[in-house]
């Protein structure tokens, strides 16, 4: 059942890796591997989104989040690649203002606070 927790919690997972890949740059470390954050369906909130009956997955919401989550996590991975591998400058780039990874993640965010907000249970 789609509750209003879940995704609110989401929202919250997904905007602490603003800092874990602030943090992978800083370092050049990860507790994370670029495979292992490349794939969409493994976290928390991946595991949920696909393990909604397929009659939760017809809501106008969950295809839209499904292509955001899935993009967000490939622009993740790019990031975390560039600042593993020492390529700082470069990750700090795609990090910033207008680039894809901030596009992805505001998107997201906004796909997710839109279906929250058209629950009505929490």
């Amino acid at each position: 059942m789609i509750n209003k927790e879940e995704i609110s919690s989401a929202i919250a997972a997904h905007g602490k890796w603003k800092q874990r890949l602030i943090d992978a740059i800083e370092t050049g470390k990860s507790e994370f591997t670029v495979a292992l954050l490349r794939v969409d369906n493994l976290c928390d909130f991946g595991k949920w989104l696909y393990s909604l009956s397929a009659e939760e997955k017809l809501s106008p919401y969950w295809n839209e989040v499904q292509k955001l989550h899935a993009k967000f996590h490939t622009e993740a991975a790019k990031i975390l690649d560039l600042a593993i591998n020492g390529k700082v400058n470069e990750a700090k780039e795609a990090m910033s203002l207008g680039k894809d990874y901030m596009k992805c993640s505001g998107e997201l965010t906004r796909a997710m606070m839109k279906w929250r907000d058209s629950l009505t249970i929490n």
